[in-house]
């Protein structure tokens, strides 16, 4: 593992990230402070093996060959923790098949061990829109956050690999690993999948299927099509969107997230990962913990790489769940005044027509990190995993180079100049000068907004209400012949107490054939539809949610309701004494039963608001 990089100056960090990263660290003082005596405490004991009992040993390396056990049982080298989220339903963790194999075989190499500690669930929420499953979805991300506990609770292990992508995934194992701060982490993708059938050809089946021009075969065909084999889809969803935040964070290899399943890097960079990450424990006088590496300024730093992409609007709720498991308060505010000087810097569907990998070959997220510090919009001054210069480490690509002891990996500074300008630009000629999300609120409450997926054409959005409790009934009326109109869609009963939370994809492609046949068309939900969400200008997350009493629910059909992405509001036009006389509205029966979503009722129960990272972990 070689670099060749070359040297960048950062300027003084933007006053307004200063201020936010100085304010956020102002809030969670306390609770920062106490998670870091925390980690702390458990720091400093050699080795973990050796504080071990011997039958606690035997048990942990039984299964192991009898070269490895001789080395785990002298309790002398560094043994990696293998958190994976393995499955081959999920095409993008299709790939972590043969990884555990490939990290153990380096580990020796480079002077450690390694040892699967345990699996995590790992739903696929393109499997599971309109489905009742999806009511598990957004749940999935704690539970996989206490199932990464389970793992490394045997306190045999010295650093932690991930073997995590998409949605819930890379959240919760994230909370997870930094409820063991104290041990080092670095997370290892797969890469995506291939291009295939455009996402501009595949959104138009969509449409012609809604509309009932194509038939189910044409539309499987397209599906299909795009969705084709092993990798992560190629939109800029929340899968990918995780991708660029670890980027940022400095908790991948730089340059790791998008190098292809079946490329020869994407196999050295594995091998690079088990190096790097034995070279970070508390054996090799480089300590480098998760909990300290994760601090504001990290933090800060992922959340202005999703502004100046365009990323997904669930990381609006699940870095707020990961900033809280490190001990550091973040909130939408914080979002929002950050986005007021955020340039955007891609156009990646649903932002654009391109794929992630049209992004990756135009510069990918190594270029953007780099135009970001070179404009001083980014914090420089972090630790990462990769080395001691900080994130400016982190604008350089990897390439594969030939040795003497085999293939390697070697880093070279990102190219000064997009190589298509149509999906990344420098940050002197942004496709827009703030930030892709923006917050939203007014008499209905506060709400995020993707403001990037949307044609500035239909920033303002003012048309009378409908209301609907489910996904299901606006599928309905827009079948029945009832939608062919200007309306706001008001989706209700759709937050975290009252169902989980559920993507509302299942109706996208009905609004977005409305809105290509001319209509004003809008959707303000208590629910969320992340980074997939289109065209359609979609007020998301609306807190407080209906079945809290959020005023939400004293919409009424027909009520004149504005959403402004320009100025930020989000209200029903309605006279003050009238709005003030109604209730908020009251569910139908719900059905909470069958696909195992009676298992989490108690979830339903404690959940946070969603601005308070939805959470069912940290609750206090």
């Amino acid at each position: 593992m070689t670099t060749s990089t070359s040297a960048l100056i950062t300027p003084e960090i933007h006053p307004v990230v200063a201020r936010v990263t100085q304010r956020i660290a102002e809030r969670s003082k306390t609770l920062r402070s106490a998670y870091l005596a925390r980690i702390q405490k458990m720091a400093g004991r050699g080795p973990r093996r050796a504080s071990l009992s011997c039958a606690n040993q035997a048990h942990a390396n039984a299964a192991m060959d009898s070269g490895t056990k001789i080395w785990l049982n002298q309790a002398q080298k560094p043994n990696i923790g293998i958190v994976t989220a393995y499955n081959d339903m999920l095409s993008a963790h299709q790939p972590y098949e043969s990884y555990p194999q490939q990290i153990r075989q380096a580990a020796l190499r480079f002077g450690g061990t390694a040892q699967v500690a345990g699996a995590v669930p790992a739903m696929c929420d393109g499997v599971t829109q309109g489905r009742p499953g999806m009511e598990l979805s957004l749940f999935s991300r704690d539970v996989i956050a206490q199932a990464t506990a389970v793992a490394l609770s045997h306190d045999a292990f010295d650093a932690t690999l991930c073997l995590g992508i998409c949605d819930k995934i890379v959240p919760g194992l994230l909370i997870g690993t930094l409820a063991f701060g104290h041990l080092p982490t670095i997370f290892i993708p797969a890469g995506p999948m291939g291009s295939g059938l455009s996402n501009k050809e595949k959104a138009a089946v969509r449409e012609r299927y809604a509309q009932g021009k194509a038939t189910k075969e044409e539309l499987l065909a397209a599906e299909s099509a795009a969705y084709h084999s092993a990798g992560t889809c190629t939109f800029y969803g929340t899968a990918n969107s995780n991708q660029m935040l670890l980027e940022a964070m400095g908790l991948h290899l730089p340059g790791a997230a998008f190098v292809h399943p079946s490329d020869p890097l994407r196999h050295v960079l594995t091998d690079a990962a088990v190096e790097r990450i034995l070279q970070l424990t508390e054996h090799s006088g480089n300590y480098t913990p998760i909990g300290e590496l994760v601090n504001e300024k990290t933090i800060v730093n992922a959340v202005i790489s999703l502004l100046a992409t365009g990323g997904s609007t669930n990381h609006t709720i699940h870095w707020i769940a990961v900033a809280r498991a490190a001990g550091i308060l973040i909130d939408w505010q914080d979002f929002d005044e950050l986005s007021s000087v955020i340039p955007l810097l891609t156009r990646v569907y649903p932002n654009g027509t391109a794929d992630v990998n049209a992004f990756e070959d135009a510069g990918g997220p190594t270029f953007v990190i780099r135009e970001l510090l070179s404009a001083g919009l980014m914090h420089a001054d972090v630790k990462t995993v990769y080395g001691d210069q900080g994130l400016a480490g982190h604008i350089n690509r990897p390439a594969l180079v030939e040795g003497a002891a085999g293939n390697q990996v070697q880093w070279h500074a990102s190219p000064a100049v997009s190589t298509n300008k149509d999906v990344v630009r420098n940050v002197t000629e942004p496709f827009a000068a703030t930030g892709g999300l923006r917050l939203l609120q007014g008499n209905l409450g506060r709400a995020i907004v993707k403001a990037s997926a949307v044609p500035e054409d239909a920033w303002i959005v003012r048309a009378p209400a409908i209301v609907f409790e489910s996904q299901d009934a606006l599928v309905g009326a827009y079948k029945a012949g009832q939608l062919n109109k200007d309306f706001v869609a008001v989706v209700i009963f759709q937050g975290p107490q009252a169902n989980g939370m559920p993507e509302l994809h299942h109706f996208t492609p009905v609004l977005g054939s409305l809105m290509s046949a001319g209509y004003k068309v809008a959707l303000v939900t208590d629910g969320r539809m992340s980074g997939a969400s289109g065209k359609i200008p979609a007020a998301l997350h609306v807190s407080p949610e209906v079945a809290q009493g959020g005023p939400l629910g004293k919409v009424r059909d027909g009520d004149l309701i504005e959403v402004n992405v320009h100025t930020g509001e989000l209200r029903a036009l309605v006279g003050e004494a009238e709005w003030a006389s109604r209730t908020v509205r009251q569910p139908s029966a719900t059905e909470t039963f069958d696909y195992g979503r009676e298992l989490f009722a108690a979830q339903r129960r404690v959940v946070t608001a969603p601005e308070h990272g939805a959470s069912t972990l940290f609750i206090d």
